[in-house]
């Protein structure tokens, strides 16, 4: 072959992986290309966070009824 020819064809197959990087790129970075088993462990996850969101909320009830017990204590103590 030709040293001419294989000169002309170096900016050819550059461009040409060049341009297939970039569609991969795009094509990794579309959403509808993503794996469809990721729905269920999002919804498993949204589970999990909704459950301790309503522990946490019980948590801190239970924390402001020991704290309104604490300061009632203090203040009959005081007062008698």
């Amino acid at each position: 072959m030709d040293p001419g020819a294989i000169g002309a064809l170096i900016p050819v197959v550059a461009i040409l992986a060049f341009a297939a990087i970039k569609i991969a790129r795009i094509v990794a970075a579309n959403p509808r290309t993503a794996s469809t088993d990721a729905s269920p462990r999002l919804e498993a996850l949204e589970d999990k966070v909704l459950h301790l969101e309503r522990e946490l909320a019980e948590t801190q009830e239970r924390l402001d009824f020991a704290e309104r017990l604490l300061a009632k204590s203090r203040d009959e103590h005081r007062i008698g």
